[in-house]
């Protein structure tokens, strides 16, 4: 019985079809389901607490708007020479442009967002960077309704400094790594110290009754008449010419001086490249432009291209 059973088994294995290929044999329960690699993001070296120093090269475009004109202004004040020329609109200093070396401090904080990194900045920056407008002299003369001839001399000297500036900025980057291209921009405040000197030299007489009296030929008979600004005024005097008096036949100009101390507000902006040598030594290059507000007729903007080197914590 055992052997007829045997023989039926083998028969219907003779009979059946060839054996699956191994290749056909799906495995797929045993090797699980298919997945891409989520890739790794940037590692998280730029957060935390920094502080640094940094250095480098400036350039400040200095501009000098109406600095003189309420100085003149003052000395004129009640005169009709002020009415009749304008006078203490007439003088004005150009701008000019002076560069130096800067340094300073720094110290921020980053707070990374995978591959976003956010984060404040303050800094302190020394430049010492004094511009001097050129100076400026200007003469002018008219005669008045009433006849008077009046004339006068002005000259101007101007100078801005702002040797310390702060800022307090916002930073937006992206981290690529070990590499840290940013951008950053906020307000910026100063301790600026301006200087202005003006020398202001008014003559007048009454040109009406000079004329006439020249018909006179005996000089020691012309009669007196108005004048100002004059140490002397002699018509016996041949050779004296009131429209072109020596220095020494007028009075000495008035010289008016000061020098004021303010703290001046602007914005800063800038751009940079951060790269860490390790999580706890980073190193920079940057760009930053400051604008400060005008203050007093004085303008200031500054152009540095430095370099940094921080500690972060």
């Amino acid at each position: 019985m055992r052997f007829a059973i045997l023989g039926i088994l083998a028969g219907l294995g003779l009979g059946a079809p060839l054996p699956a290929q191994a290749a056909d044999l799906d495995f797929g329960v045993l090797r699980g389901s298919d997945y891409d690699p989520v890739a790794a993001p940037s590692p998280t070296v730029w957060d935390g607490i920094y502080v640094g120093g940094h250095g480098g090269w400036s350039s400040a475009s200095f501009g000098f708007g109406a600095v003189y004109q309420p100085i003149v202004a003052d000395v004129l004040r009640a005169r009709a020479i002020e009415s009749d020329l304008q006078a203490s609109t007439l003088l004005h200093a150009g701008s000019v442009r002076r560069d130096g070396v800067s340094f300073g401090a720094y110290a921020g904080v980053n707070y990374q967002f995978d591959d976003t990194v956010l984060g404040i900045e303050l800094d302190y920056t020394h430049s010492g960077i004094i511009g001097r407008a050129l100076t400026n002299t200007i003469g002018r003369s008219i005669t008045s309704s009433n006849g008077d001839y009046r004339a006068i001399n002005l000259r101007g000297d101007a100078s801005t400094e702002v040797g310390d500036y702060a800022t307090i900025r916002a930073r937006a980057g992206y981290a690529m790594g070990n590499l840290l291209p940013y951008v950053t921009g906020g307000l910026a405040i100063g301790r600026a110290q301006i200087t202005e000197r003006v020398s202001v030299q008014a003559y007048e007489f009454d040109q009406t009754t000079y004329r006439a009296n020249q018909s006179i030929p005996d000089p020691t008979k012309r009669p007196p008449l108005f004048n100002a600004g004059y140490r002397t005024f002699d018509q016996t005097d041949a050779t004296f010419n009131p429209y072109a008096p020596t220095a020494g036949q007028l009075l000495a100009p008035v010289v008016v001086g000061r020098t004021k101390e303010k703290i001046v507000g602007g914005f800063a902006a800038g751009a940079g490249l951060e790269y860490a040598i390790t999580p706890g030594i980073l190193l920079r290059a940057e760009y930053q432009y400051v604008l400060f507000n005008d203050f007093d007729g004085h303008k200031m903007n500054l152009n540095t291209v430095r370099g940094g080197a921080a500690v972060k914590f």
